[in-house]
């Protein structure tokens, strides 16, 4: 087995690799914080809409609800309605009953009664 010597040129050549090696791993090393700075953000970031998502989803429930409500009254209001216009088309069955006694009788009034007059 043979003994290499190292000379001057390769402890430089081996002084200026160790030296790229720590620049690297410096510059790795502030990738890997900006990357935990971003991963940071990003998990702000979700954060935030997942708040903003339930507080939309709430106001979604609640005008649900509120629509909801109004459908159950307006259901109510048209049952109401046609309540009333059956109320109000028998009254008027009524009136007409009514108004065609009194026009028989008073036709019965002009007329006179027909056996009496022969008398």
């Amino acid at each position: 087995m043979a003994i290499q010597r190292w000379t001057d040129e390769m402890l430089d050549e081996l002084a200026s690799t160790v030296g790229e090696m720590r620049e690297s791993i410096t510059e790795m090393k502030e990738s890997i914080t900006e990357m935990k700075e971003s991963i940071t953000e990003v998990r702000d970031s979700v954060d935030g809409l997942r708040v903003t998502s339930q507080a939309l989803l709430q106001v979604a429930a609640q005008n649900q609800q509120r629509m909801n409500l109004f459908e159950e009254e307006i259901e109510l209001m048209k049952q109401r309605h046609t309540e009333e216009i059956e109320l109000m088309k028998q009254r008027h069955a009524e009136s007409d009953q009514r108004f065609n006694v009194l026009l028989e009788e008073v036709r019965y009034l002009i007329l006179g009664n027909p056996g009496e007059q022969e008398i």
